[in-house]
């Protein structure tokens, strides 16, 4: 088993002896300068304490977690760290390496798809940052070139060390599904003083930052600065949009009887449509599933599904809609539908997590959840999910896996979201109840339940008798629960440490 680990002080795994260290032969001091970018005068320390939501136990929050990491200072007192730095902070503060003197922060823009924070200090006026050298992007860096990874001491002193770039691919940064450009490097690191979210540069110039690190095979992951530039001018204008994508799945065309079988006997590489996602940029310009993708402006798709990058090489045709494109830009579509020729035009768009039938990420919000007489219900998530840990896709309640893998059926019966009974707790209102967990909710008192908000009015609504009629979308199907005695409860459990009964937004 490989042992690799995120660049997170949390998730650190080498042994002490290897993180403090003596200097390695790609390792070197770096002196501090005036002139120019140096770890000591173009670095900044910060610390965030984050407190996540706990979503089994959705009205509660995990206990507070310290959080240390390096930020790469850019032009205007901006700080550029990894979203995953400050996810789910509370409090946010920078700090010099070499005096010690600190600063409130506030985040000035944040991308949990393209990991990026950028951050600034809270007062205005501080001029704690107003004598350190800023850091400029470079964007042209490619395989076989070499870089540095800056680093800084304990005692404020910088620290450089040699990786080599291998190349550039595309894959996931903090958001699962979520695919941007990465360089893969290589070369042996050591670990300094807590320093984390390191900064990689060339000829005093930023690279990109560390994202991971496999100490047996010595190669990292590194964020570029083409990623960084792409979020940074999107900032600038005013009004972040974020990355676009294009909302559907593929498969290669490898095989020549699927080739034949596709229509792709005379057609050069080309890519097999599995799927396409509901409301995304290609379901709106009318690319359907079955299509064969074989140019994309004008760039034409191998049957892996890659593209000539004229710097990097073959690339996989994803960084043609996410890191070349902007949101709102429209990509000319060569495709084979059916053996004939066909050209869409794809106006490029971005769909934000909560649009979701299932939202597949949540950060610096809680979980939506609606307590009823002891009856816990709760909009499902992909971070529902995660919460059984690494192995969840076979821990977590299977229906609730296959339901996130398949939302198709749900988005057919026009849900907002996938509303289900997540546990019930044992209360006078709940007996016989008590072992009902992980099941969706499709009715109410005759009315379908297309979010939680839809549950609530219900809820609120006329009852036959004092009973409440909930319908299920598994066994036992029906359940009756008594509005009044409930009404009593929910008074109950508010003195017991659930400090809401619900949380609607």
């Amino acid at each position: 088993m490989k042992n690799s680990f995120r660049l997170l002080a949390s998730t650190l795994v080498l042994p002490l002896a290897l993180v403090i260290g003596p200097l390695s032969a790609q390792e070197k001091p770096q002196p501090v300068g005036a002139d120019g970018p140096s770890p000591s005068n173009s670095l900044v320390r910060v610390n965030a304490t984050l407190q996540a939501y706990n979503f089994l136990r959705p009205w509660e929050k995990g206990n507070p977690t310290p959080r240390r990491g390096l930020g790469a200072l850019l032009s205007g007192g901006r700080v550029l760290v990894t979203a995953e730095l400050v996810v789910n902070s509370t409090y946010i503060e920078l700090e010099l390496p070499t005096t010690g003197e600190k600063t409130p922060a506030r985040i000035v823009g944040l991308d949990y798809e393209a990991n990026l924070a950028l951050l600034a200090p809270v007062d205005e006026k501080s001029q704690m940052l107003a004598k350190m050298v800023p850091f400029e992007l470079d964007l042209t860096v490619k395989a076989p070139d070499t870089i540095s990874v800056w680093q800084v001491e304990d005692n404020g002193d910088g620290v450089s060390t040699d990786l080599d770039v291998l190349r550039a691919t595309v894959g996931e940064y903090f958001v699962s599904g979520s695919i941007l450009l990465v360089y893969q490097v290589k070369g042996s690191l050591q670990y300094r003083a807590n320093s984390f979210t390191l900064p990689a540069v060339r000829n005093n110039k930023l690279v990109g930052l560390l994202l991971s690190y496999d100490s047996k095979e010595l190669t990292s992951s590194l964020l570029p600065a083409p990623i960084i530039q792409h979020f940074l001018d999107d900032l600038n204008d005013g009004k972040y949009d974020g990355f676009p994508s294009i909302g559907l799945g593929f498969a290669q065309t490898l095989d020549d009887q699927f080739r034949k079988f596709t229509g792709l006997e005379q057609v050069k590489g080309g890519v097999f449509v599995r799927n396409v996602a509901k409301e995304g940029s290609a379901a709106k310009a009318g690319i359907k599933e079955g299509d064969v993708i074989v140019k994309i402006a004008g760039k034409e798709i191998d049957s892996r599904g890659n593209y000539a990058h004229p710097i990097y090489g073959k690339l996989n045709f994803s960084h043609l809609v996410r890191g070349d494109a902007k949101v709102g830009d429209t990509l000319k579509f060569d495709l084979i539908r059916k053996g004939k020729p066909l050209t869409v035009d794809v106006k490029l768009e971005r769909r934000e997590p909560g649009s979701y039938l299932i939202d597949p990420y949540m950060f610096d919000r809680g979980p939506r959840y609606l307590i009823f007489g002891g009856l816990i219900f709760q909009e499902l998530t992909r971070p529902y999910l995660e919460s059984w840990g690494k192995d969840w896709p076979t821990r977590a309640p299977f229906n609730l896996v296959y339901s996130n893998a398949n939302p198709e059926k749900y988005e057919q019966q026009g849900r907002e979201k996938l509303v289900f009974l997540s546990q019930v707790l044992r209360t006078p209102a709940t007996l016989g109840y008590e072992n009902l967990n992980s099941i969706v909710v499709d009715k109410v008192d005759g009315k379908p339940i297309k979010s939680l908000a839809d549950l609530a009015d219900a809820l609120n609504g006329v009852t036959l008798n004092g009973l409440h009629k909930i319908e299920l979308e598994d066994y036992p199907r029906l359940i009756w629960v008594h509005d009044g005695v409930s009404r009593k409860v929910n008074d109950q459990l508010l003195g017991y440490g659930i400090g809401s009964l619900t949380r609607l937004e």
